[in-house]
């Protein structure tokens, strides 16, 4: 199986692209909606989260393990990578930082992007140092975004607080006279009718949803030694740490199919 890591619902939009692009193979995804959201937290609180949530997807048959959660990949993959699988394992674990670096260095003319995303995420600069890797030349702006997240979660995110949050959000980032906005939470594509609609249609606007289907098709092309050993049943299978009625009323949005997650409990949970 290939696993889904997320805080909370946000990933299953990321899913919901991937299973379109890539139907045949068994996904399991794994939402600590008990613990969301992740921005707020340290590094070390979203480091043991994380690295729980792939304990359990590879204890539940992942081979591969993607952390949607654009928090998780910013400050716990490259500990994950490093530490905690073993060298030369045949587990994997990926993130969504380079395909997204890769996709604004290429699509920016003006050189000049922006991004979206959570405190926890800001704070690291990691899409800031993924993105200048890709391209020195790029001028990155940053915007934490610290109540969408509680108000996506909330089921908010058809409201008109929505729209006034996302105006007072993507304003700082106009007045860089950015070109293309980088989407660097799993929970932002859900807003994104609302966030064009803020910065206008001139300005790219790069999602998960946009960049990951043929960022993990890509993956699975190029390593083989993976792609052979994940199941391909069609089967998607779903859990979450917190409480599954709203979990399944808000995912079923998200991933717009019906979603019947198991609640499982990682760690203490503690909030």
């Amino acid at each position: 199986m290939i696993g889904f890591f997320d805080s909370g619902f946000g990933g299953l939009h990321v899913l919901r692209g991937i299973t379109k692009r890539l139907p045949g193979y068994d996904y399991i995804y794994l939402g600590d909606s008990a613990r969301a959201p992740y921005g707020p937290r340290s590094s070390e609180e979203v480091y043991a989260y994380t690295k729980q949530g792939v304990e359990f997807l590879f204890a539940h048959g992942a081979e591969l393990v993607v952390l949607a959660c654009n928090t998780a990949s910013s400050e716990a993959l490259r500990k994950i990578q490093q530490e905690y699988l073993r060298e030369g394992s045949p587990k994997k674990v990926l993130g969504v930082l380079i395909p997204f670096a890769e996709a604004a260095a290429a699509r920016t003319k003006n050189k000049r992007v922006g991004v979206m995303a959570t405190e926890g995420t800001v704070r690291s600069d990691a899409f800031k140092r993924e993105i200048t890797k890709a391209d020195s030349t790029i001028q990155v702006s940053q915007q934490a975004c610290p109540l969408l997240v509680p108000l996506v979660e909330a089921g908010e995110q058809d409201s008109a607080r929505a729209d006034e949050l996302i105006r007072g959000y993507v304003a700082p980032l106009l007045e860089k006279n950015i070109d293309t906005l980088v989407l660097g939470c799993t929970h932002y594509g859900i807003l994104e009718g609302k966030i064009r609609a803020a910065v206008g249609p001139d300005i790219k606007i790069i999602s998960e949803e946009d960049v990951m289907p043929d960022g993990l098709a890509s993956y699975l092309n190029r390593h083989p030694e993976v792609e052979q050993r994940v199941e391909k049943k069609g089967t998607v299978r779903f859990y979450c740490t917190g409480d599954t009625k709203a979990f399944n009323t808000l995912g079923t949005v998200f991933f717009e199919k019906a979603v019947e997650a198991e609640q499982v409990t990682l760690g203490a949970q503690a909030v």
